[in-house]
């Protein structure tokens, strides 16, 4: 059964709409907190930290009086990285964390992202019992007015982040005569991506580091890497590093301009990693992983599985496969022997680890030669519009005229109005073609 509240990346919406309002907020503190509350230990935590969109200040004190209302002492971070919030929880010994976070959509939306005392994002099964203490009564939940929770404000979040992330690397690690453009979004890393680079010898040309509370993912960012592109060219830089909203996302362009995405990323890491015996099992993809990354692994002997699309989907298959690698074309990447979810300047600095020795960006980032992949995103009033039999008499029209020569994936986006149309295949007009089918049994 589809969950109520919950999407493929935690809750996301509009705000002031539907789910994305204070009222809600407020419930959704609740109830975390309440299935969180462990009662062996004498303290009972939650850490919060947010992205830079203008509606948190609105949702922040929502959430933070749902928790203390439930009996939940409660630390505020501010702006952190997602992955920064993860590893607080964990580190922190925190009953949950929470990321006020819409991640690489549009400043007008928002939500959140729960982490369990492990630092991991929540299972299915998780979610649905935290949607029905939302939906109880909340009279029970409440807290004895003694024993309401307290809030303080860390300064510190981001240093504690950074320091986490350099103990993953050698103390002689450092990345001096390196040139970086660094585009974060004007988003979550605005403050620790640039002040991590430079304290490992880096030079900086940032970009995204300005937020005003709409400017986020604007014309910036992953979603946009061509920023990245023409400032790495203006600069004749090293290297282009481009993240999202929250930082868990990452797109790179090398020395030459070219962008290089998350397939890319995984198929040189996975490569260096057998290399050097560290890679567990093999690699998680998802549906929209490129065919040829697929090949690329299978040629080198590297065991390859895809999972549903999102990182949380991800990260559950490799724990079950007991792989250490996985991740998305879209940037989002899990080094599971170094984090729980995706982190774009963890996996940057894995990048640039490899990058030493003089060695350019474009000889070792440019692994594998990709299938020609098209994606289409149609906005639509109603996402079921793919359950109509219109469309599934189109999207079996476009798969039997692929047939052996590629592939076509049609899905609901699981945190926007859109319906995400991919084919792959060598032949561009038959990818163009199977594209305008379904497409129009959708508009």
């Amino acid at each position: 059964m589809k969950n109520k509240y919950f999407g493929t990346d935690g809750i996301r919406g509009t705000v002031n709409k539907g789910n994305i309002t204070g009222e809600k907020f407020f419930k959704f503190g609740l109830a975390s907190g309440t299935y969180f509350k462990n009662q062996r230990k004498k303290k009972q935590i939650a850490i919060i930290a947010k992205d830079t969109r203008l509606s948190g200040y609105t949702l922040e004190p929502a959430l933070v009086s749902g928790l203390v209302s439930g009996g939940m002492h409660v630390f505020t971070l501010g702006p952190l990285p997602t992955n920064g919030l993860a590893m607080l929880t964990k580190s922190m010994g925190a009953n949950m964390g929470i990321m006020i976070t819409a991640s690489h959509n549009p400043y007008y939306d928002n939500g959140l992202k729960l982490f369990g005392p492990d630092g991991m994002k929540l299972s299915n099964a998780i979610e649905k019992r935290i949607e029905k203490l939302i939906d109880a009564k909340n009279t029970k939940q409440l807290s004895n007015p003694k024993y309401l929770g307290r809030v303080k404000r860390l300064e510190d979040g981001n240093e504690k982040y950074i320091k986490i992330i350099k103990k993953n690397f050698p103390n002689t690690f450092n990345l001096k005569g390196i040139k970086i453009v660094l585009d974060c979004a004007n988003g979550a890393g605005y403050k620790a991506a640039p002040q991590l680079l430079r304290e490992l010898g880096a030079e900086v040309i940032p970009i995204g580091i300005k937020p005003n509370g709409i400017n986020i993912n604007d014309k910036c960012g992953s979603t946009y890497p061509n920023k990245i592109r023409s400032t790495v060219k203006k600069f004749k830089a090293n290297l282009g590093i481009s993240l999202d909203g929250d930082a868990d996302r990452i797109i790179m362009c090398d020395e030459k301009g070219k962008i290089i995405d998350g397939d890319q990323i995984i198929a040189m890491l996975a490569k260096r990693w057998k290399l050097k015996k560290i890679l567990k099992g093999g690699v998680i993809g998802t549906q929209m992983s490129n065919f040829g990354l697929e090949n690329f692994l299978k040629n080198e002997n590297i065991k390859f599985y895809r999972s549903k699309v999102g990182d949380r989907h991800v990260k559950e298959k490799m724990r079950r496969l007991n792989f250490n690698l996985g991740g998305e074309q879209s940037g989002h990447i899990i080094l599971g022997k170094f984090a729980t979810t995706g982190d774009g300047l963890l996996v940057a600095l894995e990048v640039l680890f490899s990058l030493r020795k003089g060695k350019k960006a474009s000889d070792v980032l440019n692994v594998f030669k990709p299938l020609p992949q098209i994606l289409e995103n149609v906005l639509v009033k109603d996402k079921n519009v793919i359950n109509k039999s219109k469309c599934k008499a189109a999207i079996k029209k476009a798969e039997k005229l692929i047939a052996t020569k590629g592939r076509v994936l049609v899905r609901k986006s699981g945190t926007e109005p859109k319906i995400r149309i991919m084919a792959e295949s060598y032949d561009r007009q038959l990818i163009f073609k199977c594209i305008k089918i379904i497409r129009r049994s959708i508009i």
